[in-house]
């Protein structure tokens, strides 16, 4: 078949693709029988392509400007509005975006994480602006406020399966979890730091093993949170003042570095099938 033959079936697949004339799936096979290094692929911006943009209706223009015009009119008069419309308004913007998120995940995966991650700092920072606003800040409000933003990344990354937003669920929770223990602590010692944390680093890896026969995605991202959590008694020092020597701290993470490297030595074969 010879190349102006191509061009005109592709762009009949990228006009059944954009008619929902056909299944999404049906178009990706099509398109990948016919696409060859010599034939032009539709030229597209973030999985939008260049002549659906052109041949748009009008109706979607006009559905975008409101769109953009009503997020500007609502943030330029934010402060105007009562706190139950501030938090309505807030809940909606980062429900909206999640909901794109998701729809987007399958055919434009950068639109989607770029989503995700515009609405997950949404989250967190509209919640401490209006807890500054209305005077509540005190610091249990803001790590609690903390804890419920990573738990609400946490679920998202789970349900769309991506590993970063899972991390910074987790690592948000060991936060909140060490910032709680030093302040039950008064002067914590060398060994009141380990006995809170390793148990917790051994429970997480222990999740992570029984995770990894229905989601090695989820699991790899605990095995390293875990990792993390086992070295996190020695990473406190750094932050706060903690009752232990230099020497300690020393001799206590080339330990547990020396016995994290010789398990995942020995356990390479075990561990690798985790999260590959």
């Amino acid at each position: 078949m010879d190349a102006e033959k191509r061009k005109v079936i592709v762009r009949e697949i990228d006009h059944w693709r954009r008619s929902k004339l056909l299944p999404e799936h049906y178009c990706d096979f099509l398109m990948n029988l016919y696409v060859d290094e010599t034939t032009p692929k539709p030229a597209s911006l973030m999985g939008v392509s260049a002549s659906s943009v052109a041949n748009s209706n009008w109706k979607i223009w006009l559905g975008i400007m409101v769109v953009i015009g009503a997020l500007a009119l609502s943030a330029l008069n934010f402060n105007s509005f009562g706190l139950p419309m501030q938090i309505g308004i807030s809940a909606l913007f980062v429900i909206i975006c999640y909901a794109f998120a998701y729809r987007q995940f399958s055919k434009a995966p950068v639109i989607s994480y770029l989503l995700c991650g515009v609405s997950s700092i949404a989250l967190l920072l509209l919640g401490l602006y209006l807890m500054n606003m209305y005077d509540v800040s005190s610091s249990y409000n803001y790590v609690g406020y903390l804890a419920f933003c990573s738990v609400v990344w946490l679920f998202n990354g789970l349900v769309g399966r991506m590993g970063i937003f899972q991390l910074t669920g987790w690592i948000g929770l060991i936060g909140t979890y060490g910032w709680l223990l030093l302040h039950k602590l008064d002067s914590p010692g060398w060994f009141s730091l380990e006995i809170s944390w390793i148990p917790v680093s051994i429970v997480l890896i222990w999740i992570a093993w029984l995770a990894h026969h229905t989601n090695k995605q989820a699991a790899g991202v605990l095995l390293l949170v875990g990792g993390i959590v086992w070295f996190a008694p020695e990473a406190l020092t750094f932050l706060v003042d903690v009752d232990m020597t230099s020497r300690v701290i020393q001799l206590s993470f080339t330990c547990k570095l020396v016995s994290a490297g010789v398990a995942l030595f020995l356990l390479r074969k075990k561990w690798v099938e985790w999260v590959m």
